[in-house]
């Protein structure tokens, strides 16, 4: 009987191959599956960026409509192959990624179907202690950002805790230039952590906010907290001395960019404590108009024809606009005392023509038409584009436009 035991620790052959990539988590409709990762410090030669990255998940369960990230699925899954059925490990399921993802289309497949990196941690500081070029982003104070194809508090971060993890590593570490990017106000539970790295090395939290309406919100990030959270989030990370900026970013077409919903934004932020703001408008990348534009169908159908004419020769919106919401929100900071852009937040941005610095002054673009609203436009009364060229305290969020007088709709152009 003995031998009979000992026989497959002498003959491991004979036992089944470990799953690669077990399920390790499910919370409704979505499912974790574990991957060991053998690099989580991207070099900006990798990624094409001016700064290092990690990215504790691989898929996001906020649903963002806009996402761009979502081609990191796709790489996910080039890696994994075919490594037949696979055993859960929490949940005892037995399953495949790739059977789990072809039953998804690929923009759904990056909100359900989310890889841990369980051994990030490890890595990093075994990255760290090393002798490669990864060295230049302890030695030399090169950025490296958290939570660029992910968002590193998303609900796995509750019980996985990978981001945390990676945070006590680099508290051990001096003199580093980190900036974490979330929409969560679950990093708030890292704050003493955070404030011990704060201590060491510089850094800063980007909030990403993109308008204070609560129900425009829940469309456009099904998924994700809603503005008066991360507005409490952001409140109490400044309160605790860590540096708090708020990315506005995409800036939607036609959706979230009427002016007086940003400047009332920009002061919401800069009374919560933000030190800066970033912000950029909507890119759509092949990966992102596969969920964005079906999205905007539905929800906005009158503005389709004025998205393909605006981003039918590319990824980005014209200069014009850029640098027109640019010069728009430097005054409308300058106006509120908080400082707009940063180094990091600037790497988010396009070039963009200065032909456009005169535009959305005092709130229109230059040949703009004024309109009533339209009688098809939301209580929210949104702005509409020319297409001429190319656990939640309700106490912050924004009035509803019901209760203000009817007002004259700005028709921006693109």
């Amino acid at each position: 009987m003995q031998q009979a035991l000992a026989l497959p620790a002498l003959l491991p052959e004979l036992l089944p191959a470990p799953p690669r990539h077990p399920v390790v988590g499910a919370q409704k409709d979505i499912r974790y599956y574990g991957t060991v990762a053998s690099g989580v410090l991207n070099s900006p030669e990798t990624t094409g960026m001016s700064f290092w990255s990690i990215n504790p998940y691989i898929g996001c369960a906020f649903g963002c409509t806009y996402c761009y990230a979502r081609y990191a699925h796709g790489f996910a899954m080039e890696r994994t192959g075919d490594g037949g059925r696979e055993t859960g490990g929490d949940t005892g399921e037995e399953s495949s990624p790739g059977d789990a993802l072809e039953e998804l289309p690929s923009w759904l497949a990056f909100e359900r179907r989310i890889f841990v990196k369980r051994n990030a941690a490890q890595v990093l500081r075994r990255t760290l202690q090393g002798r490669g070029k990864s060295l230049g982003a302890v030695q030399r104070g090169e950025p490296i950002v958290i939570g660029t194809a992910t968002d590193p508090y998303q609900p796995a971060e509750r019980h996985f805790r990978v981001t945390r993890e990676l945070l006590e590593v680099l508290a051990e570490a001096r003199r580093l230039r980190l900036v974490i990017i979330t929409k969560s106000p679950l990093i708030t539970r890292d704050v003493a952590l955070l404030s011990r790295i704060a201590q060491r090395s510089r850094l800063t939290v980007q909030l990403s906010l993109i308008t204070l309406d609560r129900d425009l919100a829940r469309r456009i990030e099904p998924r994700a907290p809603t503005p008066e959270a991360r507005l409490r989030a952001l409140r109490r990370l400044s309160d605790a001395g860590i540096d708090v900026a708020v990315n506005i970013m995409p800036v939607l077409p036609g959706i979230t960019d009427r002016p007086d919903t940003l400047a009332a934004l920009v002061r919401a932020v800069a009374d919560a404590g933000a030190s800066h703001i970033n912000a950029c408008a909507l890119r759509l990348r092949v990966t992102s108009r596969r969920r964005y534009l079906p999205w905007l169908d539905q929800e906005f159908p009158e503005l389709r024809s004025r998205y393909e004419r605006a981003y039918g020769s590319g990824y980005q919106i014209t200069d014009r606009y850029r640098e027109g919401l640019r010069q728009f929100l430097k005054r409308t900071c300058r106006t509120a005392g908080i400082r707009y852009g940063s180094p990091e937040g600037r790497t988010f941005e396009g070039p963009a023509d200065a032909q456009g610095s005169r535009a959305w002054k005092e709130g229109t673009m230059p040949g703009a038409l004024l309109r009533e609203a339209s009688p098809h436009t939301t209580s929210r009364a949104l702005p509409i584009m020319t297409g001429e060229e190319e656990t939640e305290d309700r106490s912050t969020a924004a009035p509803p436009a019901a209760a203000s007088p009817p007002s004259v709709q700005i028709n921006l152009e693109i």
